[in-house]
């Protein structure tokens, strides 16, 4: 007797595993700042063909249907969800928020690879330099925006001109230049965590320009977008993935009574 329902129920409970951890994963970044949520995507495995669809029987007659057993289920892959998040205001002038499409490059010093966020939650270091808020790593906001020592306020405009007031002046005076980078398949990119990401093979090359031109989006200073998870849609998704992963253990139970009845069977 077979017994693929035992493996078909396992690659079940397996998909529905790894769909609870990126599930638990999105809740557990409800709060992060410029998260994009994840999706599991499953797919089914490999058929046992036992009879092909059109096969021809001893009068020349085709089957209309075959007969396929399908071996279960695997995750295909985790789609990164890029939709806009929310805005909160936080009056930080060094807040800035993505109201479109883009990311903010950034340098890592230890590597000296460029990363990309959506997280604008940025800061200046002992230099003047400015850089990503982060208690871990100072990494350089690209193109590099200095400001001056005496500086007093800083504004940065929805085109990223960023403008500075210095001691005993009142007018600002422009000091640089904020670019973004956008992506053929965003979905391509490499996690990093830190709210990071990485180019590759798949993301194609960044493609760089000023905030509102060429498809980009615009800034918002004194902002900062929130993460894209929806909790409600997330909890209604972790309870469907509960209720899928104990019908495959049923269906693994059962087919482990099957054989225990099979096995009990005696001759008389």
């Amino acid at each position: 007797m077979s017994i693929q329902s035992l493996w078909t129920g396992a690659t079940g409970m397996r998909a529905m595993e790894m769909k609870l951890d990126v599930t638990a994963n999105n809740l557990a970044n409800v709060n992060s700042i410029g998260f994009k949520r994840a999706r599991a995507n499953t797919e089914d495995m490999f058929y046992r063909q036992i009879k092909l669809p059109g096969a021809q029987d001893a009068f020349n007659n085709y089957a209309p249907t075959g007969v396929a057993l399908g071996l279960g289920t695997r995750v295909q892959g985790t789609q990164t969800i890029f939709d806009q998040g929310a805005f909160e205001i936080t009056n930080n002038p060094f807040d800035m928020a993505i109201d479109g499409n883009g990311f903010f490059q950034v340098i890592d010093p230890t590597t000296n690879n460029f990363l990309y966020t959506r997280a604008g939650n940025f800061g200046i270091n002992s230099n003047g330099l400015l850089v990503v808020g982060s208690a871990q790593t100072g990494r350089l906001v690209q193109p590099q925006i200095s400001l001056p020592i005496d500086t007093q306020g800083i504004l940065v405009s929805a085109e990223g001109n960023v403008s500075i007031q210095q001691f005993g002046q009142t007018q600002f005076s422009q000091i640089g230049q904020l670019q973004l980078a956008k992506f053929m398949n965003p979905e391509g990119l490499l996690k990093m965590g830190e709210n990071l990401y990485q180019e590759t093979l798949s993301s194609g090359a960044a493609i760089f320009g000023q905030p509102g031109t060429n498809g980009l989006g615009t800034l918002q200073q004194q902002a900062l977008e929130r993460s894209n998870v929806e909790p409600v849609n997330e909890l209604i998704d972790l309870i469907t993935t509960q209720r899928s992963f104990e019908l495959n253990s049923q269906s693994v139970q059962a087919g482990d009574q099957m054989l225990q009845l099979v096995n009990n069977l005696r001759r008389f």
